[in-house]
């Protein structure tokens, strides 16, 4: 298996992701997108903390590195990308749902291929994404994804 996703890949099918459930769902596709875009930027920073680690590791907010990254953009556009963190991270809007339910399914599409390439051990990971999708059509995404091969595609 070639190296786990580059934070890029991820986001970028998150966004994809997060567009096709919020069609779905009644929300805005082009913002949802947006928010998942820009949902894990942070971790060119920091790297991506598992969660096994955080309860040891002080880390700063999402929030706050976002701050950072943006401080010498122009002001439209580091407010732009801030408001979007911020409204991610707060999880009150319907894009925003969506686009959290896009990140977590897309771990579950990792977590699924990883398995199809002979990792074993990814029981746990697929659970734990399934479990916290919370947006209908993100849920049968996810049922899609358990079963149907990752390489499916390549059988038409």
């Amino acid at each position: 298996m070639r190296d786990p996703e580059s934070v890029a890949e991820h986001s970028l099918r998150v966004a994809q992701l997060a567009a096709l459930i919020a069609a779905e769902e009644g929300g805005d596709p082009a913002r949802a997108a947006y928010l998942g875009l820009w949902h894990d930027s942070q971790e060119t920073r920091i790297g991506d903390i598992p969660h096994s680690a955080r309860p040891y590791v002080d880390a700063a907010s999402n929030e706050r590195i976002t701050e950072d990254q943006t401080a010498v953009l122009p002001d439209n556009a580091a407010k732009s990308i801030r408001e979007a963190v911020i409204e991610y991270e707060a999880v009150e809007t319907i894009e925003a749902r969506c686009a959290k339910d896009a990140d977590r399914l897309e771990c579950l599409m990792q977590a699924v291929e990883y398995g199809e390439a002979g990792y074993k051990r990814v029981d746990g990971w697929i659970e734990s994404s399934r479990a916290r999708i919370q947006t209908l059509f993100g849920r049968r995404l996810a049922e899609a994804a358990l079963h149907t091969s990752p390489l499916a595609w390549r059988d038409r």
